[in-house]
This record gives C-alpha cells, sequence and structure tokens, in this order.
C-alpha cells in the first residue's frame, strides 16, 4: 500500500502539496519534496477534516484530499529497473527527486563549465554534447519547443569547436557561484523534465547497468536492490577493486547460514565505502547502506526504496 509521509518525493508529492495549496494549508513550493512544511500542512488539513492527525497521507488522508478510495502509487515504480536506478543514484548526486534530479545542473566549480543531468554529463569531458546532439537529431521539434528563440544559437554551438563550447559554457554562468544565468538555466531545466531527454539519459546509462547486474552476479546477489547498489558503485566509486572483493568474499563465508541477501548487501555498502578516499568513507558508507538496508536518509533526503522507487529486495 502507497503512503506518502515526510523524506517521500516525486509528482505524486507534488500532486499532494497543490491539493493542500488550494486548500489553504500549504504554502511552501511545489518541489514535491515531503519535508516539514508539507508534514505540517498534512496535519492541519487532518484536524479540519476531524481525520487521524499523524502528517502522513494514507488512504484516509487520500480520500479526503482527492475523493478517491485507493492511494496513487508513485509512477516511478511502473519504470524499467534501469530507469529507477538511475533516478534513485540520480537524486543522490543532485539532490533533487525525479524528475528533477534529471535535470540536475551546475556551473564551472570543476572546470567542466556545464554539467547536466542524473550523472553530470559535462562540456570539459565530452559527455554532454553527445546527448544534447541525439536530442536534436531524435527529437527536433522537441527540441525547437523548448529552446525557442535560443534553438539556432544552441545549435551552432554544438556544432563549434571544443573550445568554443567551454567558453560559451563559461559565458553564461556567474564566475564566482557557478550559477546558470537565465534563460539557459531554465532552458536546461526543462530540457532534463521533459520525458524523452529523461530516456536518452537513461540510454546512456545502460552500459553501467549492464555492468551493474554483471557485478550483482558475481557476488550471487540476485535483488532489485543489489543492482541498485551496484550500479551506484559503477558511478561513484568506478567498481570494486579486487582485494575488497576479496573481503567481501571472506566476509561472506563468515554470515550464519541463514542470512538473507540483505545481510550480503551490507557487507558490500560496508567494504567498497571502507576502500574510499578517507575524506568522503563515511559520506559513501551512508549512502551505500541506505541502498543496502532499502532505507535511509542522504544529505538530509530520506529515502524508501520500496515505497518512492518500487526497488525491492
Amino acid at each position: 500500500m502507497a503512503l506518502y509521509r515526510r523524506g517521500s518525493t516525486g509528482d505524486e508529492v507534488k500532486q499532494i502539496q497543490r491539493e493542500l495549496q488550494n486548500e489553504n494549508h500549504y504554502h511552501g513550493p511545489i518541489d514535491g519534496i515531503f519535508g516539514g512544511g508539507t508534514e505540517s500542512a498534512v496535519k492541519a488539513f487532518q484536524r479540519s477534516e476531524n481525520i487521524t492527525v499523524d502528517g502522513i497521507v494514507g488512504p484516509e488522508t487520500w480520500k479526503e484530499l482527492f475523493d478517491e478510495d485507493e492511494v496513487q502509487p508513485p509512477s516511478i515504480i511502473n519504470e524499467d529497473l534501469s530507469y529507477r536506478c538511475l533516478a534513485l543514484t540520480g537524486a543522490f548526486e543532485t539532490s533533487q527527486p525525479p524528475p528533477d534530479c534529471f535535470a540536475g545542473i551546475t556551473g564551472d566549480f570543476d572546470g567542466q563549465a556545464i554539467s547536466f543531468g542524473t550523472l553530470q554529463w559535462n562540456l570539459g569531458q565530452g559527455s554532454l554534447q553527445p546527448l544534447l546532439k541525439k536530442m536534436d537529431n531524435k527529437h527536433p521539434e522537441v527540441f525547437e519547443e523548448i529552446f525557442h528563440d535560443h534553438c539556432s544559437e544552441f545549435r551552432e554551438i554544438l556544432r563549434a569547436p571544443y573550445e568554443q563550447q567551454m567558453e560559451w559554457g563559461r559565458s553564461i554562468q556567474d564566475p564566482n557561484r557557478f550559477i546558470i544565468r537565465e534563460p539557459w538555466y531554465g532552458l536546461f531545466k526543462s530540457l532534463g523534465r521533459n520525458r524523452k531527454f529523461q530516456k536518452i539519459q537513461e540510454q546512456a546509462a545502460n552500459s553501467l547497468h549492464r555492468s551493474a547486474k554483471k557485478l550483482a552476479e558475481e557476488y550471487d546477489l540476485e535483488s532489485e536492490r543489489a543492482v541498485a547498489l551496484m550500479f551506484d558503485i559503477k558511478v561513484q566509486n568506478g567498481s570494486i577493486y579486487p582485494y575488497v572483493k576479496e573481503q567481501i568474499l571472506r566476509d561472506f563465508d563468515h554470515l550464519p547460514e541463514d542470512a538473507g541477501e540483505e545481510e550480503r548487501l551490507i557487507i558490500v555498502a560496508n567494504r567498497r565505502a571502507e576502500a574510499s578516499n578517507p575524506r568522503w568513507v563515511e559520506d559513501v558508507r551512508n549512502r551505500k547502506l541506505t541502498i543496502a538496508r532499502g532505507e535511509g536518509t542522504v544529505h538530509g533526503m530520506h529515502y524508501d526504496l520500496e515505497e518512492d522507487y518500487g526497488i525491492r529486495l
């Protein structure tokens, strides 16, 4: 049964926020993040309707809000596992829930001019240009609709030499704060939220997803959660070093016979984190354990993999 509570994210949370706003209980941003302000608004609505006041949008509260008997589950659970894994890791990378994680954009803080999308493809490494060109080639009418008067200019940028692309990327942002200026910030955001461009991002990450599935098989791990963990390792850490694999397999051997897959995932998460740069060990550990356990808080955002992403053990 679907429930929405503090930590939930996504389009359905936006739907709840809009309805609470219409009822004059919510006055914050429609951002799809179920935080303290949304929880407070839900409680206020529950009091006004004389129903259980718990700050959770379950069947009772959903019916009062939308006059529907069944709580609408997150639409993302109907997507392919490759999309769900990409959205989860993208949320970690951008601190934005789907679909906004597909529109994460940063400036030249790392020397890459512009980084964009779930996995922060960028101009500096030449990883972003192919995605933009593919979108224009496959869906030119959508490309024109999004970029409007700036479409011809943008197409010339994509045809320009690398040095000009980098100069252009740096010219449209604040050089001190590395924030993309309007209208380009909004134009890129619109592109990232477009479903067709999200599919292009998913296709660009398919090789990582395939290698994540193979990595899970190496450790006899079969669950969706295992694939999600290995995908996140591929994105954030590259892979699992041979000596770390030996540590993991040794730890597996010491598990009790009745240990399940979650126990093995926790071992993988801890061992991979401990092999990271000492400066980032605990950050990596927290992120990986959130996937291994199916729930946790990363960078202030709460995640429930099964409820929010349909990623099951």
